[in-house]
């Protein structure tokens, strides 16, 4: 049962956040796509993978992240020291939107070949994206409950 909270909250939280960036990159004009970075990273560390295979790497890392920020999730609201309402998940997700700043601001100054990128900007979307990936993990949480539930009462 809990690898199905982690993967409901997981998937669902990480593809809102994914679309966020993609809506704030449209609004911008610059790219924010977490996995589109990750990916380009990736490349520029290996420069043997083709553009395909190091974007389904930054895919992969991106959905990856995503489902251990759920597993901590997961284990805080089973256990009941956070509840997965809307309002305990804002504060949740601007906290985890802050980490990601600081993993991300880590990240870009050790890379040898660091993307040009308005990185101000960057980190700026990445508090937002995190509550919205918090508040849809939520939902995913809870919706994957309520459904187990009607499921055990029939």
């Amino acid at each position: 049962m809990k690898t199905k909270e982690i993967f409901a909250s997981g998937i669902t939280g990480t593809t809102f956040m994914t679309l966020f960036s993609y809506l704030v990159s449209l609004a911008d004009g610059e790219n924010f796509s977490e996995p589109e970075r990750l990916g380009q990273l990736t490349g520029r560390l290996v420069p043997k993978l083709d553009k395909r295979q190091s974007q389904a790497l930054g895919w992969t890392g991106h959905y990856g992240v995503g489902l251990l920020f759920a597993l901590v999730y997961v284990e805080l609201w089973r256990r009941g020291k956070l509840k997965p309402d809307l309002k305990t998940n804002l504060w949740l997700g601007g906290l985890s939107g802050l980490l990601a700043v600081a993993v991300w601001k880590s990240t870009f100054k050790m890379h040898p070949l660091p993307p040009a990128l308005s990185f101000n900007k960057y980190y700026l979307q990445l508090v937002p994206a995190h509550v919205v990936f918090a508040v849809f993990a939520g939902i995913g949480y809870q919706i994957l409950k309520r459904t187990n539930h009607a499921t055990d009462h029939q």
